[in-house]
């Protein structure tokens, strides 16, 4: 997926709590959005750094290249997305 747009529908109400706090609501969420990317980057680049490394099999250096990492990451057959995991556990029996 190259381009995500999303679309959020805010009634009068909403809108007016948000501008009684905020200048800019669609400055507001990019802002969020963006904080929330770097987050999971980090969290993901923190795991799959050490599973790399503790992975035997995998003999190649690590990208430091952030898509080159994430490429590498996702082609994995043990990488599973969050949806993913959730179904897996959900499927063992987990709630």
């Amino acid at each position: 997926m190259a381009d995500l747009t999303v679309t959020i529908e805010l009634n009068d109400t909403e809108e007016k709590i948000l501008l009684n706090h905020l200048p800019d609501i669609d400055a507001w969420i990019l802002k969020e959005a963006n904080e929330k990317t770097n987050n999971c980057w980090k969290r993901m680049e923190k795991e799959w750094s050490v599973k790399l490394t503790n992975d035997d099999s995998f003999t190649d250096g690590i990208p430091s290249d952030k898509s080159k990492f994430i490429k590498l990451v996702t082609e994995r057959s043990d990488y599973k997305d969050r949806a993913a995991r959730e179904k897996a556990y959900a499927d063992a029996g987990g709630e």
